[in-house]
């Protein structure tokens, strides 16, 4: 390895160092992720300084002293020995971070349902044809077939062994194409939209979300990801869609547990499967009665459905909260329900551990 790998290398283990220091600060800002790419974060370092020259005393030249007419450019300024305030930008992997953050919060790798896979299609190149393209042409077996035959004609000799193959000695490789079982995961993110969840508190499901995909991502070959919003009524849509919409009015939790039975059930079976509704709100919702329907719809059809259901609730100004009390009464002790309370951003980082510390 050359000198200049090593010192990257070094580098490289120094920021994550400093990451994993600072990691509930990146975990409840969202400035990080708005410069997420599709595979690469840049991450905002400003405790790194920049390497630069430094000089030392010098009674004459360029930088030292003051300035006389027609002193060359660069002359007749102090130079100055205090450090600069530099913010040195890098970036890591989202699957990087995955790591980091699961060493960190001492998070279990997630067993997949034995079942739960989805195939994909990939070549091997495991066949041997007598045609096919010069790129693939198997040279030890066309020679071996080329001996072969000089033997069986009498034509070979051994003082003298120069083979050469013709048409009917030539081999190629040829691929078979097999079936791959891959692991495949399904994100289903459900949020609260009323008008008693404002702009701070879809900031904090915003970065919520963005460790529990990493998390996800980082256990699983195959992800898919769904969003559905709710006040009184629920929807789906894309993700933007998700994390900017702002409705007014009631909250019925139970329109957007209808509409994710109605998807889990048309379109991902759990023998393929592996299934993670997440809903974060406030803990409010409409009445009683819609709250027992909301309890029906979990136990009977969701959390057998699913690898984990989890609840996260926002704190709101406006919102009840009553709603983790009526989920914590009535599935205490249940492995595949998860509940965490966010409190404030600076909560986030424990509500990760809480939602996925089961290793579900």
């Amino acid at each position: 390895m050359l000198n200049i790998d090593r010192d990257l290398d070094r580098f490289r283990e120094i920021v994550k160092g400093r990451i994993r220091r600072d990691l509930r600060k990146y975990m409840s800002s969202g400035e990080m992720i708005a410069r997420k790419g599709d595979k690469l974060v840049s991450i905002p370092l400003p405790q790194i300084g920049i390497p630069r020259l430094r000089y030392g005393p010098n009674p004459k030249g360029v930088g030292q002293g003051e300035g006389e007419p027609g002193d060359q450019a660069g002359q007749g300024q102090q130079a100055g020995d205090a450090a600069g305030e530099h913010v040195l930008e890098t970036e890591l992997t989202v699957d990087e971070l995955a790591q980091i953050m699961g060493e960190e919060l001492e998070l279990p790798r997630i067993l997949p349902r034995g079942e739960a896979q989805a195939a994909s299609k990939r070549h091997r190149y495991k066949g041997i044809a007598t045609t096919g393209p010069e790129s693939l042409r198997h040279f030890k077996r066309t020679y071996r077939r080329a001996l072969t035959r000089a033997i069986i004609a009498g034509s070979y000799d051994p003082s003298r062994p120069k083979i050469v193959p013709i048409r009917a000695d030539q081999r190629y490789r040829t691929f078979v194409e097999e079936t791959e079982p891959r692991s495949a995961a399904l994100l289903l993110y459900m949020m609260d939209v009323s008008g008693s969840m404002g702009k701070e508190q879809k900031e904090i499901v915003r970065s919520e979300a963005f460790w529990i995909d990493a998390w996800i991502r980082h256990n699983y070959q195959d992800v898919e990801t769904r969003f559905i919003i709710h006040d009184a009524t629920a929807r789906e849509v894309d993700r933007e869609t998700f994390f900017r919409t702002r409705e007014s009015g009631g909250t019925l939790i139970s329109s957007a547990y209808k509409l994710a039975v109605e998807i889990l059930e048309a379109e991902y079976p759990p023998s393929e499967w592996n299934i993670y509704p997440f809903h974060f709100s406030d803990g409010d919702n409409w009445s009683k009665s819609d709250t027992r329907l909301c309890l029906d719809l979990l136990r009977d059809k969701i959390i057998p459905l699913s690898n984990q259901f989890s609840y996260a609730q926002v704190d709101s100004t406006y919102g009840s909260g009553q709603f983790i009390k009526d989920l914590e009464g009535a599935f205490s002790g249940e492995e595949a329900v998860t509940l965490s309370r966010i409190k404030d951003r600076d909560g986030i980082m424990q509500s990760i551990r809480e939602l996925l510390g089961k290793g579900r």
